[in-house]
Protein backbone atom coordinates (compact mmCIF):
# COMPACT_ATOMS: atom_id res chain seq x y z
CA UNK A 1 0.00 0.00 0.00
CA UNK A 2 1.33 3.46 -0.86
CA UNK A 3 1.56 6.46 1.43
CA UNK A 4 -1.33 8.94 1.16
CA UNK A 5 -0.44 12.38 2.58
CA UNK A 6 -2.81 13.71 5.25
CA UNK A 7 -5.17 16.56 4.37
CA UNK A 8 -5.62 20.00 5.91
CA UNK A 9 -8.85 18.77 7.51
CA UNK A 10 -6.97 15.91 9.19
CA UNK A 11 -4.39 18.38 10.51
CA UNK A 12 -7.23 20.48 11.94
CA UNK A 13 -8.66 17.41 13.68
CA UNK A 14 -5.20 16.44 14.95
CA UNK A 15 -4.71 19.92 16.46
CA UNK A 16 -8.34 20.13 17.64
CA UNK A 17 -8.90 23.43 15.82
CA UNK A 18 -12.42 24.39 14.71
CA UNK A 19 -11.01 26.33 11.74
CA UNK A 20 -7.75 25.92 9.89
CA UNK A 21 -6.02 27.93 7.15
CA UNK A 22 -6.18 25.37 4.34
CA UNK A 23 -3.45 26.86 2.13
CA UNK A 24 -1.00 27.16 5.02
CA UNK A 25 -1.85 23.66 6.27
CA UNK A 26 -1.35 22.18 2.78
CA UNK A 27 2.06 23.90 2.48
CA UNK A 28 3.19 22.64 5.89
CA UNK A 29 1.97 19.11 5.17
CA UNK A 30 3.78 19.10 1.82
CA UNK A 31 6.99 20.31 3.50
CA UNK A 32 6.60 17.80 6.35
CA UNK A 33 6.31 14.95 3.83
CA UNK A 34 9.46 16.20 2.04
CA UNK A 35 11.31 16.41 5.37
CA UNK A 36 10.23 12.89 6.37
CA UNK A 37 11.40 11.58 3.01
CA UNK A 38 14.95 12.66 3.92
CA UNK A 39 14.91 9.81 6.47
CA UNK A 40 12.86 7.14 4.64
CA UNK A 41 11.87 7.14 0.99
CA UNK A 42 9.27 6.09 0.00
CA UNK A 43 7.31 6.79 3.15
CA UNK A 44 5.52 3.80 4.68
CA UNK A 45 1.72 3.90 4.54
CA UNK A 46 1.42 4.40 8.34
CA UNK A 47 3.75 7.45 8.45
CA UNK A 48 0.74 9.80 8.64
CA UNK A 49 1.13 10.24 12.43
CA UNK A 50 4.71 11.47 12.06
CA UNK A 51 3.80 13.82 9.20
CA UNK A 52 0.91 15.27 11.23
CA UNK A 53 3.17 15.72 14.25
CA UNK A 54 5.83 17.56 12.23
CA UNK A 55 3.28 19.79 10.46
CA UNK A 56 1.31 20.35 13.69
CA UNK A 57 4.38 21.69 15.53
CA UNK A 58 5.03 24.16 12.75
CA UNK A 59 1.37 25.18 12.47
CA UNK A 60 0.88 26.09 16.13
CA UNK A 61 4.31 27.69 16.69
CA UNK A 62 5.78 28.93 13.38
CA UNK A 63 8.13 31.53 14.94
CA UNK A 64 9.57 29.05 17.49
CA UNK A 65 8.47 31.24 20.40
CA UNK A 66 9.68 29.75 23.66
CA UNK A 67 8.36 32.36 26.12
CA UNK A 68 5.42 34.73 25.67
CA UNK A 69 3.73 37.20 28.03
CA UNK A 70 0.44 38.95 27.27
CA UNK A 71 -0.86 40.97 30.20
CA UNK A 72 -1.05 38.77 33.26
CA UNK A 73 -0.72 35.56 31.21
CA UNK A 74 2.62 33.99 30.39
CA UNK A 75 3.39 30.82 28.49
CA UNK A 76 6.70 28.99 28.28
CA UNK A 77 7.16 26.32 25.64
CA UNK A 78 9.93 23.72 25.50
CA UNK A 79 13.07 24.76 23.63
CA UNK A 80 12.79 23.92 19.94
CA UNK A 81 9.03 23.42 19.98
CA UNK A 82 8.30 25.35 16.80
CA UNK A 83 9.16 25.40 13.13
CA UNK A 84 9.41 22.50 10.75
CA UNK A 85 11.85 19.86 11.99
CA UNK A 86 12.13 16.17 12.84
CA UNK A 87 12.82 15.05 16.40
CA UNK A 88 14.94 12.02 17.17
CA UNK A 89 11.69 10.20 18.04
CA UNK A 90 10.21 11.13 14.65
CA UNK A 91 13.23 9.69 12.84
CA UNK A 92 13.12 6.53 14.94
CA UNK A 93 9.39 6.10 14.28
CA UNK A 94 9.86 6.52 10.52
CA UNK A 95 12.66 3.95 10.44
CA UNK A 96 10.62 1.55 12.56
CA UNK A 97 7.56 1.93 10.33
CA UNK A 98 9.76 1.19 7.31
CA UNK A 99 11.06 -1.97 8.98
CA UNK A 100 14.50 -0.57 9.76
CA UNK A 101 16.31 0.51 12.87
CA UNK A 102 15.71 -2.51 15.10
CA UNK A 103 18.29 -4.82 16.59
CA UNK A 104 19.12 -7.90 14.57
CA UNK A 105 21.77 -10.60 14.26
CA UNK A 106 23.61 -11.66 11.14
CA UNK A 107 25.11 -15.16 11.13
CA UNK A 108 27.98 -15.24 8.59
CA UNK A 109 28.34 -19.05 8.83
CA UNK A 110 27.28 -20.79 5.61
CA UNK A 111 24.40 -23.26 5.93
CA UNK A 112 26.60 -26.10 4.63
CA UNK A 113 29.41 -25.43 7.14
CA UNK A 114 31.08 -28.49 8.68
CA UNK A 115 32.42 -28.56 12.24
CA UNK A 116 35.45 -30.71 11.34
CA UNK A 117 38.86 -29.00 11.41
CA UNK A 118 40.15 -27.60 8.13
CA UNK A 119 43.79 -27.44 9.20
CA UNK A 120 46.21 -30.39 8.93
CA UNK A 121 46.03 -32.63 12.00
CA UNK A 122 49.42 -33.44 13.52
CA UNK A 123 49.44 -37.07 14.72
CA UNK A 124 52.64 -36.44 16.68
CA UNK A 125 50.99 -34.00 19.10
CA UNK A 126 48.44 -34.19 21.92
CA UNK A 127 46.85 -37.16 23.71
CA UNK A 128 48.67 -40.43 23.19
CA UNK A 129 51.97 -38.82 24.05
CA UNK A 130 53.36 -38.38 27.53
CA UNK A 131 52.47 -35.11 29.24
CA UNK A 132 55.03 -33.55 31.53
CA UNK A 133 53.79 -30.72 33.77
CA UNK A 134 55.53 -27.53 32.80
CA UNK A 135 56.83 -29.00 29.55
CA UNK A 136 53.62 -30.08 27.78
CA UNK A 137 53.35 -33.11 25.49
CA UNK A 138 56.63 -34.93 24.91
Amino acid sequence: MTFVPPTAEQLGLYLDLPEINGDRADLLLEQAVALCETVVKPLPDRATAVVLSVAGRAYVNPQQVSYETIGPMSVQRPQGSGGLYLTKGDKTALKSLAGRGGAFTVDPTPAAADASPTYPIDDDYGPGLEHEPGWGWV
